[in-house]
């Protein structure tokens, strides 16, 4: 018996030199596995994309169950005996990344306004190459058996190649415009956003009733009010049908008197407020609309840093924040304040990043029609040919596609991926230009200037599946596309993966994965959602430290079922190390009662241990279908018991007289049985638990190869 099961498991000292043992061994990388003749050349494939991990600080406990389920994923099929990738990759992460930046120059008394683009950029592409050696060596740390070989960035030069060919393909099918839109606008960050990074936060605020002219309307925000000149009623509103539509009226207002112009439309609502208002198109989504749809005028009255512009007459200049307040002293001064609403509770859209309240503006930016390409993922879904785990996930979706907005793609940050595009100054017109060769405006003939934002980060990462495959003529991409399982937090499932859905039907023609397997959150131990203002932010990499990897695995994954959160507990994950010791001393004892016993032999097997195989198929057949069916966090539990409470404290103890008793056929079965339960177990633990089941592989005499390509019990 190896001297090491003398003395208690230490991860600290095994688990690095197995990581290592297991990289040099060539067989994260499927092709290496067939040249060594581990896995068929005709064998099936399975393939699953790591999300790539942001490339802006550590791993965080959501990474660390990430790594654990999808390491699962791959460990059990590539013991199945299939042509298994498990592809890592890093984000550059745009917006996320360049707020992160930001924040360091902070505490240097720097902003990146202190900088030129060109040097802004440098500064966080060398920030962000740092941080990936961090985190590639953090992934390692989780045991994760990924294919380092073919580790991707969202910035690499075949990436941004294809995601370019993707706006071209957009611009030239007629599903890519330049247009000036509403769009929701960050007056801290100085960017626009998609509908999805906006957080809507219930606040409780004031609620102004104000005359204007014959009418009554109501508003929460006042500073928006100056350029008001349309006053909107339903056209079944009896209330106001002696008013035409297109009727003027005079009316005084904040900065004198105005004429307003009557505008019927159906989209106002009667039982709000007093069932009329004025509209206020640059500023508010549902009043551009309607200003859309009549052609009326819009004018701008808060610029982008969220002052007020000279339309405000004696307010220029004021922080809106600030001027609220004063213009209503002046409104009330005016005998035009009718009532205030002390406690109006409504939802407001804030930064998701910051919360800072958004300011709607309209602006020239690149969009994406997304219905013609939602329609497509629909056929699809519906078809069946996404299974979703858990299947809630499926109409959520569904919801979702059949009510998507426009996407504007438009960020005004320089981190991130150039917009390859040209812009006329003159009119207006944005021109695709991927060969940098256009120079005049076919429009109005002026001269063009390149585009200086960048992409929305998820429409590069959107197209992750096919682009980190080689699309269209990569071996990898004729081996591995459509993927098999897409797993990650349920949190983006629009922001990511119903993207990717849409992105990869459009170019390639097929789904980009076959099973989207959705996690939820982890929480700390009291379930509450970490952030570091609350100062509960768990690091996995102190917990794999205290108590090992292995212990920390199972703590993820035992009793966390798809879609649910998880409150992650030190006291858990203890637990667990305790188990990998369990493994450690079970393995000590099987050893010494199997010194004197030829492995080589075949003993007449008692009917008693002939009982206690066929109890071990059983439970490896439910825990294989268990495997096969995704339920990882069931196969795990059932693991655990069965090792512990059947192996360990059942079997063994049953087995320690017959070890030292008088009748050597029924020792020699039950030395027998002890090592073919102990190896099963090992490698059906392994998935779970791959360092302390592989260093204790390493140790069994009649054990050649590595336990991470063994065949799963069969």
């Amino acid at each position: 018996m190896d001297e090491k099961f003398l003395k208690p498991y230490d991860p600290k000292s095994t688990e690095g030199k197995i990581y290592k043992l297991w990289e040099e061994s060539g067989f994260f990388n499927p092709d290496i596995c067939i040249a060594k003749g581990v896995t068929k050349a005709d064998a099936p494939s399975f393939s699953i994309l790591m999300p790539p991990t942001n490339a802006n600080g550590s791993l965080h406990a959501g990474h660390g169950l990430v790594m654990t389920i999808e390491d699962i994923m791959v460990r059990y099929k590539r013991m199945r005996g299939f042509r298994t990738l498990w592809l890592p990759g890093l984000d550059h992460a745009g917006f996320e990344t360049q707020v992160v930046y930001e924040k360091k120059l902070e505490k240097e008394g720097k902003t990146r306004f202190d900088f030129p683009p060109e040097e802004l950029y440098k500064n966080i592409l060398d920030f962000t190459l740092e941080n990936s050696k961090n985190i590639k060596s953090q992934v390692a740390k989780m045991g994760a058996s990924c294919d380092w070989s073919r580790e991707k960035f969202t910035l690499d030069p075949e990436i941004v190649k294809t995601v370019y060919q993707t706006f071209k393909k957009l611009s030239d099918d007629g599903l890519l415009y330049r247009g000036k839109r509403i769009v929701s606008w960050c007056p801290r960050h100085q960017t626009s956003f998609s509908d999805l990074e906006i957080a809507d936060v219930e606040k409780t605020e004031k609620f102004y009733y104000f005359k204007y002219g014959p009418f009554t309307i109501s508003t929460s925000r006042p500073e928006t009010k100056f350029g008001d000149k349309y006053v909107v009623m339903h056209p079944a509103d009896k209330r106001y049908a002696e008013y035409k539509d297109g009727q003027k009226i005079t009316a005084e207002w904040i900065n004198g008197p105005v004429t307003g112009t009557i505008i019927k439309d159906e989209a106002v609502d009667m039982e709000f407020g007093t069932g009329v208002m004025t509209i206020t198109p640059w500023h508010d989504t549902a009043d551009f609309e309607i200003a859309k749809r009549h052609d009326l005028k819009m004018e701008q009255i808060i610029d982008l840093k969220g002052k007020l512009l000279p339309i405000a007459g004696e307010f220029a200049g004021q922080h809106i924040s600030k001027a609220r307040e004063a213009i209503v002293e002046k409104l009330r001064g005016k005998g035009l304040v009718e009532k205030i609403d002390e406690n109006y509770k409504h939802n407001v859209h804030t930064c998701y990043k910051c919360g800072t309240t958004i300011e709607p503006q309209v602006l020239p930016q690149w969009f994406i029609k997304m219905k013609p390409l939602a329609e497509k993922a629909l056929e699809r879904i519906k078809a069946g040919e996404i299974k979703y785990i858990p299947d809630h996930y499926e109409k959520i979706t569904t919801h979702w596609l059949e009510n998507i907005m426009d996407w504007n793609i438009s960020r005004q940050i320089v981190w991130g991926i150039p917009i390859p595009a040209k812009i006329c100054d003159g009119c207006g017109e944005g021109y695709v230009d991927l060969d940098d060769t256009l120079s005049k405006c076919t429009k109005c003939e002026g001269a063009l200037r390149k585009d200086t934002d960048t992409f929305d980060t998820w429409f590069s990462s959107g197209q992750w599946p096919f682009a980190t495959l080689g699309f269209p003529d990569g071996k990898d991409f004729k081996d591995f596309y459509p993927t098999d399982v897409m797993e990650t937090a349920g949190e983006i499932i629009f922001f990511w993966v119903s993207r990717m859905i849409m992105l990869g039907i459009y170019r390639t023609g097929k789904v980009p994965f076959k099973t989207v397997y959705l996690h939820g959150l982890v929480l700390d131990a009291k379930a509450q959602k970490m952030s570091k203002s609350k100062g509960n932010v768990i690091n996995p990499l102190d917990l794999t430290e205290k108590f090992g990897t292995d212990a920390f695995r199972m703590g993820m994954v035992v009793g966390n079922t798809p879609g649910t959160s998880l409150a992650l507990s030190e006291d858990k994950i203890r637990a667990y190390k305790n188990f990998a010791n369990k493994i450690w001393n079970a393995t000590r004892f099987v050893l010494e009662s199997t010194q004197d016993f030829d492995t080589k032999a075949s003993p007449t097997v008692s009917e008693k241990d002939k009982g206690l195989l066929a109890e071990l198929d059983d439970a490896m057949r439910d825990i294989t279908k268990d495997m096969d069916n995704f339920r990882y966090y069931l196969a795990g539990e059932k693991l655990y018991h069965y090792f512990w409470n059947t192996f360990a404290d059942v079997i063994i103890e049953e087995s320690k007289p017959i070890i030292s008793g008088t009748d050597e056929s029924a020792k020699q079965s039950r030395q027998s049985t002890l090592l073919h339960i102990l190896k099963t177990c090992l490698k059906a633990l392994h998935p779970f638990v791959p360092f302390v089941t592989e260093e204790i592989w390493s140790s069994l005499e009649d054990t050649e190869s590595l336990l991470m390509v063994e065949n799963w019990p069969a």
